[in-house]
């Protein structure tokens, strides 16, 4: 079975159709078990979200801030598995029907291999994988079975990033190109303004893929805000705070789709 690349493009292509930003989720596997993982990716995309990132837990998420540190740890605890990470994207999509990504550090496809790691990923129904800290120029065997299987590979550029290395990073990238609002750690921010519109404009400048803002929207005015010039919208530590402030799974389930349901209306600019 072949990957869902495609996919991921005609949803973010359906959304520009529509005059609006895609909504892309981020939620970690096995967080709070791999089963609550799954049912809250379902719940997400119940919502109105377009797109999700099912993030691998990591023991030193270095670009990732306390509140997903904290849930990456309750599913390291939990025992999660690169095999789960697989189930939970299987069931998400299957589900669905709609766009499931992994969002992963290198290390952990590096030890399992990135021809398993790949053709697994692809049978599973996976759209492809963002990699924040790959570089560019030591990526070609990852891109190669990427392509093979029919998988994204989504780079992530920073504000800090000079216009030639945009440019180096967007040709060698497929899917969309992921853009890191501001320097340092996820979380949610008061603000997510110029830095990032400043960003978009540049890279936009040396691509046709679609750009995509994250690290920092929490709620429905900063997602319209954003939207106002990114090709998508990207949530992570919004939901995974819900789950965590949540006094039982039912309530955090609620939670994260009531919060897609505002993120939706806020990529839709109302």
């Amino acid at each position: 079975m072949s990957g869902n690349i495609q996919l991921l493009s005609d949803t973010l292509a359906a959304a520009k159709a529509e005059g609006r930003s895609a909504l892309i989720a981020y939620l970690p596997a096995g967080f709070p078990t791999v089963d609550g993982g799954i049912d809250a990716i379902k719940a997400v995309f119940d919502g109105g979200a377009d797109v999700v990132e099912v993030g691998l837990p990591h023991s030193d998420p270095v670009l990732d801030g306390p509140v997903i540190q904290t849930a990456d740890d309750i599913a390291l605890r939990g025992g999660v598995k690169i095999a789960d990470v697989m189930r939970t994207v299987r069931e998400a999509y299957e589900a669905t029907g709609k766009p499931v990504l992994v969002m992963t550090y290198w290390n952990p496809i590096d030890r399992y291999g990135v021809e398993r790691f790949t053709a697994e990923l692809a049978e599973a129904g996976g759209a492809g994988c963002i990699l924040p800290d790959l570089p560019v120029q030591e990526s070609a065997l990852w891109r190669e079975h990427a392509e093979k299987h029919a998988l994204a590979t989504v780079f992530v550029v920073a504000p800090s990033s000079k216009d030639a290395r945009l440019a180096d990073i967007t040709a060698a990238g497929s899917g969309f190109v992921y853009a890191a609002s501001l320097m340092g750690v996820t979380g949610t921010r008061e603000s997510v303004g110029a830095q990032a519109q400043d960003l978009v404009r540049r890279t936009k400048a040396t691509t046709d893929l679609p750009v995509c803002v994250g690290l920092g929207v929490s709620n429905a005015g900063q997602a319209a805000e954003v939207a106002g010039f990114a090709d998508g919208v990207i949530v992570g530590s919004a939901f995974v705070k819900r789950m965590l402030d949540a006094p039982d799974e039912a309530a955090g389930l609620e939670a994260v789709r009531t919060l897609a349901a505002d993120l939706a209306q806020g990529v839709r600019g109302a």
